[in-house]
């Protein structure tokens, strides 16, 4: 009796019993409802491979497809103070950091790092908007601002993503002094004849899009992105009109001369090489990787040979 207590019935059960599924391997498309297994989605870079949907990517797995080999060097920011205003509304300033930062794994809502993208040496700026709305405080002014001065000590074109609700209320005035700064720091990458490309991502608006987000010297969007300072609901009822279909969207702005290209998020890393290495003067990317090269002493043999060959 023990036997079939102890053994027969707790495999019996084993077998027929009903295994749990890990709620995180599907995603559903939020345009057109398809769910989509994580490794094909991540696979993609957050793209919906039914309706090439762009979803929301942070700025870590950004990072991973765009620079080669997914190996990059984080750029180190200078912290700001923590809670300059002592800032209180339904948290504290600091609760509200804590969450966002045990939520995302990451610092602050700006990733800055340095590496190469088709063999093309770049800094890049990432914004996450899942970090508190990617909401602009002086710790994004402060890496704005590394960014820029990493791109010019190494004479490197600066890559800047954005994705930003504005300005981050709980820092007030502080916050808002980043549009300026940045404004600055911006201006330190044309003194020193280094490109600076933005391309924007959904959503970009406020602060954010009336500062360092429209002063690229190429401006690149997302598909169906939305850029701008107020949102169409606030200029709708404004105005009290009806907008034109797609206003303030990607497309829209292309069509109006806002935006130089909208591009698929799949096919941007190319754009990005084809462009960088243009700006910079140097010559165009190779498909695929390079051949090694060759020792002297080894070319000297193989010369030798080829000779003894053709005698």
């Amino acid at each position: 009796m023990n036997w079939i207590t102890n053994y027969v019935r707790p495999r019996i059960n084993s077998i027929f019993s009903r295994r749990e599924v890990p709620d995180n391997l599907w995603t559903k498309c939020d345009e057109c409802g398809t769910m989509l297994f994580h490794r094909e989605l991540k696979g993609n870079q957050n793209v919906c491979t039914q309706c090439g949907h762009h979803m929301a990517i942070t700025a870590r797995d950004r990072f991973e497809a765009l620079f080669d080999g997914g190996v990059f060097v984080e750029v180190a920011v200078p912290e700001p103070v923590a809670d300059p205003l002592q800032f209180k509304d339904q948290k504290k300033y600091p609760e509200r950091m804590k969450a966002a930062q045990k939520k995302t794994s990451e610092k602050e809502a700006m990733l800055v790092a340095e590496g190469e993208i088709g063999r093309s040496p770049i800094v890049a700026a990432c914004q996450d908007f899942s970090f508190m709305g990617g909401s602009m405080g002086m710790y994004v002014g402060n890496a704005i601002i590394a960014a820029a001065e990493r791109a010019v000590a190494l004479k490197r074109p600066l890559v800047l993503f954005s994705a930003a609700g504005g300005a981050r209320m709980q820092e007030g005035i502080l916050s808002l002094m980043q549009m300026p700064r940045t404004t600055v720091a911006v201006q330190m990458l044309k003194e020193a004849g280094l490109p600076y490309i933005v391309v924007l991502t959904h959503p970009t608006t406020g602060g954010v899009t009336a500062s360092y987000a429209m002063l690229g010297d190429v401006q690149i969007s997302e598909p169906n992105a939305l850029i701008c300072f107020a949102g169409p609901r606030v200029i709708q009822q404004t105005i009290g009109e009806q907008l034109p279909e797609g206003f303030q969207r990607a497309e829209y702005l292309l069509d109006h001369g806002m935006l130089d290209r909208v591009t698929k998020r799949t096919e941007l890393k190319e754009e990005l090489v084809t462009i960088i290495r243009m700006l910079m003067s140097m010559p165009p990317a190779v498909k695929g990787d390079l051949p090694a090269p060759v020792a002297e002493d080894d070319a000297s043999e193989e010369g030798k040979a080829a000779g003894d060959a053709d005698t």
